[in-house]
């Protein structure tokens, strides 16, 4: 699936039926396309994000979504890779390392210096991914606090 086949481009919301797949293979349930396309429509418009979709030969193989934050700190900028997704008839042949590497591209081209990226504890498979790419595992490091509010997507 990798070479010269697979590209690497935006995503649009023509999309948005295969995101959803994705996402469902994903374990995430999704609400009516409409919102997906919603959220496609936000990301495509955020300079500070970006949502890439991986193909070949016209199908959509995966997703990725990274977002730029500014530290106050320091100078600089991070990248967080807030999904990424790969459809389970692709796994295992490169297209995540390429959706990834499109991922730090883009961060980087803003500026960044660090990537960031957190995946549930059930998900061996991805820790082994991201340790094969240069990630660290910093939860001994530090604690996730997370806390749900009100708005869309809210409790």
């Amino acid at each position: 699936m990798t070479g010269d086949r697979l590209n690497v481009r935006r995503a649009h919301i023509g999309d948005t039926a295969v995101l959803n797949e994705l996402f469902v293979q994903l374990g995430y349930p999704q609400d009516a396309p409409g919102a997906t396309a919603s959220r496609i429509q936000s990301w495509s418009e955020d300079p500070a994000g970006a949502a890439l979709v991986a193909e070949a030969d016209g199908k959509v193989l995966g997703v990725v979504a990274v977002h730029v934050c500014p530290y106050l700190e320091r100078p600089g900028s991070w990248g967080r890779i807030v999904a990424l997704v790969v459809s389970d008839r692709a796994r295992r042949q490169g297209v995540a390392g390429r959706l990834v590497a499109a991922a730090e591209a883009f961060a980087e081209s803003r500026g960044c210096v660090r990537m960031e990226v957190t995946s549930a504890n059930r998900r061996d498979d991805a820790h082994g991914f991201y340790r094969s790419r240069g990630y660290a595992d910093q939860s001994e490091r530090s604690s996730r606090f997370l806390r749900e509010l009100g708005g869309p997507g809210g409790s």
